[in-house]
């Protein structure tokens, strides 16, 4: 099995290139570009749809023949304004000229020419909070089942206040098994406010064949491929995620731990 966490690869250009092949998997990819102003990103889709997230900056998008203008508000991802987002269909491309220094990644997951190529954010995005105490959080739904804008992308971006727990208590969405369960492979892009901070994030399966907790750092990524995947926060360092999931089913269903989905349980009754 590939490593699990993955360094970016510099701190300009493209970052991260994370492939179904690199990942060894079959669904979700994951790319990031850091651009300077006046710096430009181009790919074909081939046969995969991509939604292309302003992490941070603005940049003139265009692709599948429409110009969609510059796009992008938030120059600093903490600042928890609603992403600007563009849908671009498989077998297409896209251009993207930064007109600030821009940070701009590239969801990707098999397209099935469903949807047509479109700005699918910050409009009918705001900010969610899930959970109690120390377990709260706040997300940004950009295109979960909820929101008809992609054929196969499920992608979300979540705050953690620093103390928080997040994707907490502990599920996993590892087998097809509609509608108690499905198969959604998984990346998380992390941020921590401020950069040099650090958070945790454990990936492991209910019968210990996979069990690693890894201390992630600023524009780290973690792969999940199976089972549950918690991450925290230290105290001092909010953390920022941005999630990319896909599978054989546009659905996102899964199961708590059963030695945690107690906690579960008793905020749902007190909720």
């Amino acid at each position: 099995m590939p490593d699990l966490l993955v360094r970016p690869a510099g701190t300009v250009g493209k970052v991260h290139d994370i492939t179904p092949t690199s990942a060894g998997w079959g669904y979700v990819g994951f790319g990031l570009y850091r651009l300077k102003a006046g710096e430009t990103a181009s790919e074909a889709t081939g046969d995969r749809e991509v939604i292309l997230v302003l992490v941070e900056g603005k940049a003139e998008i265009s692709g599948a023949g429409k110009a969609f203008g510059e796009v992008g508000e938030r120059m600093n991802v903490f600042e928890r304004l609603p992403p600007h987002a563009v849908y671009i269909p498989d077998g297409t491309e896209w251009q993207a000229r930064a007109t600030t220094d821009c940070t701009l990644a590239v969801c990707s997951a098999p397209g099935k020419s469903g949807h047509e190529a479109q700005v699918i954010g910050p409009t009918g995005i705001s900010l969610e909070e899930r959970g109690k105490g120390a377990n709260t959080r706040h997300i940004h739904n950009i295109a979960m089942e909820g929101r008809d804008v992609a054929d196969s992308l499920l992608v979300t971006e979540v705050y953690t206040p620093q103390g928080h727990w997040s994707s907490y208590p502990p599920h996993r969405h590892d087998e097809d098994d509609f509608p108690n369960m499905t198969y959604l492979e998984e990346t998380y892009y992390h941020r921590l406010n401020p950069a040099q901070g650090f958070g945790f994030q454990r990936v492991f399966t209910e019968d210990g064949e996979l069990d690693e907790t890894m201390a992630v750092s600023d524009h780290d990524v973690v792969l999940v491929p199976k089972g549950h995947h918690p991450c925290g926060a230290p105290y001092g360092y909010e953390m920022y995620y941005l999630n990319v999931m896909a599978g054989p089913l546009r659905r996102w269903r899964f199961k708590n731990h059963p030695d945690h989905d107690w906690i579960f349980q008793r905020d749902a009754k007190a909720g």
